[in-house]
């Protein structure tokens, strides 16, 4: 007889070093009927938040805020972004989970990641860029206003910090850059592949020394496709030195290894969205309204509202309390009905074994009549 395997494995999960430094994780949803192109751009921008993200997020139309809220601290979300449409355009809202604050964002205009994609002439087809957190790069946030530093926070937040010292390069794979235009108020956002590239040489030769051999049957010497492609195409050759950098680690990609001399190149990977600043709220999607792009209120104004939303509070909780003693008076009526209820049943039950001893008796009795009468006629 084979001997039984004893399980040695507990399968208990590897406890969390106390100081570690949290990832930063997201959902990304939407809210309410937003139409074909913002469901499409929902998933886009999910897809650069991978691989932090719930990839496979299925929204309901009968889900709630509060549902994602009470799974989000099971799974460790962090962050929430929500995309809703109005009669006046496209928002997104970035909120931190679970008390707040919230910014509400204005997208004026987009772009897919297939449009984008669409109009390159050699379009690359992502894979495993996707398999490490993007790089975060803030252009022109550096200003004294509140809430572009809250913003700079926001965004900050929504992705996992950088160690310089203990990052390994392979791991820097995509970008995504933020532009703040002062004039406009309005935010670029774009998303990137990092790529490296030999420097002095054309793309023939990069096409010669690469994997892929391109057909030479046409020509007699390699020089002529070498020389004809150079004249062709003098965009593809480094202009100088400016642009070339030192790789200090070894890097994705053939012959790309530490000390080589390569060029960075970023390639679009989309999709662009342009924003601007609504407002800030102290909560999660609600709350005071710390910040408005265009409502500016009075002290008069602030102080009547504060008013306003103590006393709506106040009738809540009233009727809250109202509806509790509602809950337990019908309660307390359901249980006096079981009561008496139960109490009739016993008695009606009581009342019909009386009857039936009492039927019983009188059977007994009706019997022993019955055999005295017989005996009294045998005796005569």
């Amino acid at each position: 007889m084979a001997k039984r395997r004893r399980k040695t494995r507990t399968h208990t999960p590897a406890q969390e070093d106390a100081g570690a430094v949290k990832i930063p994780k997201s959902f990304v949803m939407r809210s309410g009927v937003v139409g074909n192109a913002v469901t499409a751009l929902s998933r886009d921008i999910r897809r650069t938040m991978e691989p932090n993200t719930a990839t496979n997020l299925r929204e309901r139309k009968t889900n709630k805020l509060k549902d994602f809220l009470q799974v989000s601290g099971q799974l460790g979300v962090t962050h929430f972004m929500i995309f809703s449409r109005t009669d006046k355009g496209t928002n997104l809202r970035i909120a931190r989970v679970p008390r707040g604050p919230t910014l509400t964002f204005r997208v004026h205009g987009y772009s897919l990641a297939k449009d984008v994609l669409a109009l390159q002439k050699n379009p690359r087809s992502p894979g495993i860029e996707f398999h490490t957190s993007p790089l975060l790069v803030l252009n022109n946030f550096n200003k004294d206003e509140k809430y572009l530093k809250l913003m700079t926070t926001m965004f900050q937040n929504l992705f996992p910090p950088i160690n310089v010292q203990t990052m390994q390069l392979a791991d820097a794979r995509r970008i995504i850059l933020l532009n703040y235009n002062e004039d406009t108020k309005r935010i670029d956002y774009r998303h990137y592949s990092i790529g490296v590239k030999p420097l002095g040489i054309s793309k023939s030769v990069k096409r010669v020394v690469s994997m892929n051999m391109p057909d030479l049957s046409n020509f007699e010497d390699v020089s002529e496709y070498v020389l004809r492609e150079a004249h062709a195409s003098e965009s593809d050759v480094e202009e100088g030195p400016e642009s070339a950098v030192t790789l200090p680690q070894d890097y994705v990609g053939r012959g790309n290894k530490r000390s080589e001399q390569r060029g960075i190149k970023l390639i679009e990977l989309g999709p662009r969205m342009e924003l601007q600043l609504l407002k800030v709220q102290s909560g999660l999607c609600d709350g005071e309204v710390l910040y408005h792009e265009f409502v500016h209120k009075t002290p008069a104004e602030i102080k009547a509202q504060e008013k306003a939303k103590k006393q709506k509070q106040e009738l809540a909780a009233l009727r809250r309390k109202e509806q509790e003693a509602n809950v337990k008076r019908r309660e307390a009526a359901k249980e006096e009905h079981r009561a008496r209820t139960s109490g009739k049943r016993a008695r009606n039950e009581s009342d019909e074994e009386d009857s039936a001893g009492s039927n019983a008796r009188s059977e007994d009795e009706g019997s022993d009549a019955d055999i005295v009468d017989e005996e009294m006629d045998d005796d005569e």
